[in-house]
């Protein structure tokens, strides 16, 4: 039986820097944590990196103490605290973490069991860490902010952003696996637009041109719900005019004042979804997200979900990880980024 070090490699950042200085990402040497009561300490075996990591580092200078960032993982339980019920040491897991908790870049990680799933058996570790931020949010935006069914009987037009993006490409196998719902999407350039249709999306329509005209075109009544995962305050007005009467409006990105009274007229709901508020608030619900992954895992194994990792660039350090920044941070990012192994 393997003993767990009292140290591990870990990446994390003293100080906000722009991802090109050398010191914006560093490789740490730091304690291994230990396990609260409710918690699974994790060997981490992969990550996937989101636009919360840059935003994080962007937005949050820790003042010269070690913030490691990282929330999408996928490794292996080495110990679990005395109240754990849902796992086992040797469980195989995948997970999003929590946004006030250190990240997962890091060989070891402890994480709350209530918001674990059991890693799906048919992907590697590095697949099945592209998929939970990602996977998470389109679930809850969809079932649980707009308030769709899990039915083919649940007809009617989804129009998501960016649609090659890591929640865009799954809002859209959600969509297209559990749904009846026509989905459009939007996407710019020959690559994006391939990949937004294999993810399970029926009509393109690009996001740098005016979207009301193209949406009339494949949808003449207008759509029955958006999905907004980017510029919504930019393009309120056009969804506004793109959503039917009674239409859901969900936004994902972070922006501030928009004038919402330009949805008054049609009766047009607004959601919004952040997947972290299960774990930062401490919701009673919160193993709604355990279930969820384990939902996702079943889906992907049946082979009705597929992961969304397209480029894996080797072992966790600063540098693969400030390579892995840059590559987001640029907007040009295909699905999901992932590094495997340290």
């Amino acid at each position: 039986m393997s003993v767990t070090p009292k140290t591990m490699p870990a990446v994390g950042y003293l100080k906000s820097l722009p991802i090109d200085d050398d010191e914006s990402l560093l490789d740490l040497e730091l304690p291994v944590p230990q396990p609260g009561p409710h918690d699974l300490l994790v060997q981490v075996e992969a990550i996937a990196v989101n636009p919360v990591d840059y935003k994080v580092r962007q937005g949050n200078d820790p003042g010269g103490e070690p913030k490691v960032l990282g929330w999408d993982a996928a490794g292996t339980v080495v110990a679990v605290g005395d109240r754990v019920e849902l796992f086992e040491v040797g469980d195989e897991v995948y997970y999003a973490g929590a946004i006030d908790r250190p990240g997962t870049n890091s060989r070891f990680h402890t994480v709350d069991e209530r918001i674990v799933g059991r890693k799906p058996r048919t992907l590697s570790f590095a697949e099945a860490a592209a998929l939970p931020l990602t996977s998470l949010t389109a679930w809850e935006g969809l079932f649980d902010r707009l308030g769709l069914r899990q039915s083919p009987e649940q007809t009617g037009t989804l129009l998501v952003t960016a649609a090659a993006g890591g929640v865009g490409a799954m809002v859209a196998q959600l969509a297209r696996a559990l749904t009846g719902l026509t989905v459009i999407g939007t996407a710019s350039r020959p690559e994006t637009v391939e990949f937004a249709r294999r993810m399970g999306v029926t009509h393109v329509v690009d996001h740098h041109h005016p979207l009301p005209a193209q949406v009339t075109e494949v949808a003449p009544g207008g759509v029955d719900h958006i999905f907004g995962t980017a510029g919504t305050d930019r393009n309120l007005a056009a969804y506004a005019e793109i959503l039917k009467p009674f239409g859901g409006l969900l936004a994902i990105d972070d922006f501030g004042a928009v004038e919402i009274g330009l949805l008054k007229s049609k009766s047009i709901s607004f959601h919004w979804e952040f997947m972290f508020t299960h774990s930062l608030y401490r919701t009673p619900d919160r193993a709604a997200q355990h279930r969820t992954l384990g939902e996702i895992a079943r889906l992907v194994d049946a082979g009705s979900l597929r992961t969304t990792a397209t480029r894996d660039l080797g072992t966790v350090n600063a540098a693969h990880l400030r390579e892995a920044h840059r590559i987001l941070e640029s907007g040009a990012a295909i699905g999901k980024v992932t590094l495997t192994g340290f």
